[in-house]
Protein backbone atom coordinates (compact mmCIF):
# COMPACT_ATOMS: atom_id res chain seq x y z
CA UNK A 1 0.00 0.00 0.00
CA UNK A 2 1.50 3.45 -0.85
CA UNK A 3 2.29 5.61 2.32
CA UNK A 4 0.62 9.05 1.04
CA UNK A 5 0.67 10.69 4.55
CA UNK A 6 4.63 10.01 4.73
CA UNK A 7 5.54 11.36 1.54
CA UNK A 8 3.52 14.22 2.46
CA UNK A 9 5.32 14.51 5.63
CA UNK A 10 9.04 14.14 3.54
CA UNK A 11 7.59 16.76 0.73
CA UNK A 12 6.78 19.12 3.01
CA UNK A 13 10.87 19.07 4.65
CA UNK A 14 11.64 19.02 1.17
CA UNK A 15 9.74 22.35 0.63
CA UNK A 16 10.88 23.99 3.17
CA UNK A 17 14.61 23.23 2.82
CA UNK A 18 17.21 26.16 4.06
CA UNK A 19 19.99 23.99 2.71
CA UNK A 20 22.21 25.20 -0.14
CA UNK A 21 20.36 24.20 -3.44
CA UNK A 22 22.34 22.36 -5.97
CA UNK A 23 22.36 23.51 -9.08
CA UNK A 24 22.61 20.42 -11.45
CA UNK A 25 24.17 20.30 -15.08
CA UNK A 26 22.68 18.34 -17.84
CA UNK A 27 23.98 14.50 -17.88
CA UNK A 28 24.43 14.65 -14.54
CA UNK A 29 22.59 11.93 -11.95
CA UNK A 30 21.55 12.32 -8.44
CA UNK A 31 19.67 10.77 -6.06
CA UNK A 32 16.32 12.89 -5.98
CA UNK A 33 12.82 12.47 -3.36
CA UNK A 34 10.06 11.66 -6.41
CA UNK A 35 7.78 10.62 -4.03
CA UNK A 36 4.86 8.62 -3.83
CA UNK A 37 2.82 8.99 -7.23
CA UNK A 38 -0.57 7.89 -8.83
CA UNK A 39 -1.40 4.30 -10.20
CA UNK A 40 1.63 3.56 -12.74
CA UNK A 41 3.99 6.52 -12.24
CA UNK A 42 7.23 5.90 -11.40
CA UNK A 43 7.44 5.57 -7.03
CA UNK A 44 10.59 6.71 -5.21
CA UNK A 45 12.02 4.17 -2.28
CA UNK A 46 13.12 4.09 1.00
CA UNK A 47 12.49 6.80 3.93
CA UNK A 48 12.63 9.90 1.49
CA UNK A 49 11.41 8.24 -1.25
CA UNK A 50 14.20 8.43 -3.60
CA UNK A 51 16.04 7.20 -6.68
CA UNK A 52 18.43 8.07 -9.03
CA UNK A 53 17.20 10.92 -11.76
CA UNK A 54 19.24 11.78 -15.12
CA UNK A 55 19.43 15.56 -15.43
CA UNK A 56 18.15 15.65 -18.88
CA UNK A 57 17.27 19.54 -18.85
CA UNK A 58 18.19 22.18 -16.90
CA UNK A 59 15.82 25.57 -16.81
CA UNK A 60 17.43 27.72 -14.31
CA UNK A 61 18.95 27.24 -10.86
CA UNK A 62 15.71 25.79 -9.85
CA UNK A 63 13.97 24.04 -12.29
CA UNK A 64 15.25 21.11 -14.49
CA UNK A 65 13.81 17.82 -16.56
CA UNK A 66 14.52 14.48 -14.91
CA UNK A 67 14.38 11.07 -16.26
CA UNK A 68 13.99 8.03 -13.33
CA UNK A 69 16.24 5.29 -13.53
CA UNK A 70 16.24 1.73 -12.57
CA UNK A 71 18.88 -1.16 -12.20
CA UNK A 72 15.58 -3.71 -13.69
CA UNK A 73 16.69 -3.79 -17.19
CA UNK A 74 13.63 -3.61 -20.44
CA UNK A 75 13.73 -3.74 -23.46
CA UNK A 76 11.46 -1.23 -25.71
CA UNK A 77 10.26 2.29 -27.09
CA UNK A 78 9.91 3.58 -23.02
CA UNK A 79 13.27 2.84 -22.05
CA UNK A 80 17.46 3.10 -22.39
CA UNK A 81 19.96 0.97 -21.16
CA UNK A 82 23.66 2.79 -20.54
CA UNK A 83 26.94 2.15 -18.08
CA UNK A 84 26.68 4.68 -15.12
CA UNK A 85 29.68 3.58 -12.81
CA UNK A 86 30.43 0.81 -14.89
CA UNK A 87 26.77 -0.69 -13.75
CA UNK A 88 23.86 -1.27 -16.46
CA UNK A 89 21.36 1.45 -15.99
CA UNK A 90 17.42 1.90 -17.67
CA UNK A 91 16.13 5.36 -18.07
CA UNK A 92 12.34 5.47 -17.79
CA UNK A 93 11.57 7.64 -20.77
CA UNK A 94 8.51 8.19 -20.26
CA UNK A 95 8.14 8.69 -16.76
CA UNK A 96 10.38 11.79 -17.27
CA UNK A 97 8.92 15.29 -15.48
CA UNK A 98 9.91 18.55 -14.33
CA UNK A 99 11.38 18.59 -10.87
CA UNK A 100 12.34 21.50 -8.64
CA UNK A 101 15.83 21.07 -7.64
CA UNK A 102 14.99 20.99 -3.78
CA UNK A 103 14.12 17.04 -4.62
CA UNK A 104 17.81 16.43 -5.06
CA UNK A 105 20.26 14.74 -2.61
CA UNK A 106 23.68 13.76 -3.69
CA UNK A 107 25.39 13.44 -6.99
CA UNK A 108 26.31 9.67 -7.93
CA UNK A 109 27.30 10.01 -11.58
CA UNK A 110 27.24 11.04 -14.60
CA UNK A 111 26.03 9.56 -18.25
CA UNK A 112 28.62 9.63 -21.11
CA UNK A 113 28.12 12.14 -23.87
CA UNK A 114 27.47 9.65 -26.94
CA UNK A 115 24.85 7.76 -24.47
CA UNK A 116 23.19 10.83 -23.79
CA UNK A 117 22.52 12.06 -27.16
CA UNK A 118 21.23 8.43 -28.59
CA UNK A 119 19.06 8.61 -24.95
CA UNK A 120 17.77 12.18 -26.42
CA UNK A 121 17.32 11.14 -29.91
CA UNK A 122 15.15 8.36 -28.98
CA UNK A 123 13.03 10.73 -26.18
CA UNK A 124 12.54 12.74 -29.51
CA UNK A 125 11.28 9.70 -32.07
CA UNK A 126 9.26 8.49 -28.82
CA UNK A 127 7.55 11.99 -28.94
CA UNK A 128 7.20 12.25 -32.58
CA UNK A 129 9.06 15.24 -32.11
Amino acid sequence: MKNFEKWNEVKSKLHNKKTKIVIPKEREVYWASIGVNIGHEQDGKGDIFSRPVLVLKKYNQHIFFGIPLSTQLREGSFFFEFLLNGEKRNALIVQGRLLDTKRLENRIGMINREDFDRLKNKLKELMGV
